[in-house]
């Protein structure tokens, strides 16, 4: 595909890979609109676009996913239609099942999963009259295998590999492309602003995301996996070899899992 005269709609554009994918592709004959719950981030990734005056910034909450066809709506109206919906606001998770409350684990799931879907939803009945349209969903290497201390994120994002890859197969019909991006360890500021058991964030690092991708490395691959309308792209280091592990020797990843002792 090209992004050329194409209208793409990022959730999670606030920071991190948002941000900095909102950048990389502004570089590119397209219209942006942003979203994140602020607005006032939104506004300072709007000015370091590469032309602003096509880049439009619609604030969005994924947790009031009673709001989602209005914002649909008015993200459609914004520039005349949505060509592409990146999928990529969320929050993670580091905490031992036993030390983490129901409460986070519905949290994640609201925003992780349902907040996703339901924004997904809204915009199907305009992708289906165009008889055109594509799904891009930041899920995780953790939304293919597991890992200790990720319980709730681990299970929102399985979630939405099985979701997408129905919708993949329901909406062929009407040239509906999904392409599910699963990142490995990227250095941003995911692990800093995880849930901890109590709902609370982490507020600290890990080594492991520390060491990850730097972020525009991380969005140049991502690009690339779009722009070849991928079914499922994994991307990280070494992290990313786990999904084919699995798939060989579901006991061997869960040793090489354990003996990481990832937290």
């Amino acid at each position: 595909m090209t992004f050329n005269d194409k209208t793409i709609w990022i959730t999670g554009a606030s920071s991190g890979i948002g941000k900095s994918l909102a950048i990389a592709l502004s570089k590119y004959d397209c219209s942006l609109i942003l979203s994140s719950r602020r607005a006032d981030e939104l506004a300072k990734v709007k000015s370091l676009c590469h032309e602003p005056n096509r880049v439009h910034v619609l604030p969005l909450d994924l947790a009031d996913i009673n709001h989602m066809e209005f914002k649909a709506n008015e993200a459609i109206s914004t520039f005349g239609r949505i060509d592409v919906l990146v999928n990529n606001g969320g929050i993670s998770q580091r905490s031992a099942i036993i030390d983490t409350s129901i409460d986070v684990d519905r949290k994640l799931m609201e925003i992780d999963y349902l907040g996703t879907v339901a924004l997904s939803k809204a915009i199907l009945p305009h992708f289906i009259d165009n008889q055109s349209g594509h799904y891009v969903v930041v899920s995780s290497l953790m939304g293919k295998f597991s890992s200790a201390y990720r319980s709730a994120y681990c299970g929102a994002k399985h979630a939405l590999h099985g979701f997408f890859d129905a919708l993949r197969l329901e909406h062929d019909k009407d040239n509906i492309k999904v392409t599910m991006i699963c990142p490995g360890f990227v250095n941003t500021n995911v692990a800093r602003n995880a849930l901890t058991g109590n709902g609370s964030k982490q507020g600290y690092q890990d080594d492991m995301t520390e060491n990850g991708l730097d972020v525009d490395v991380f969005v140049k691959k991502m690009i690339k996996a779009i722009r070849k309308e991928k079914y499922e792209a994994y991307i990280g280091k070494f992290e990313k070899f786990g999904v084919y592990v699995k798939r060989l020797s579901p006991r061997l990843i869960h040793k090489l899992v354990m003996r990481s002792k990832v937290k």
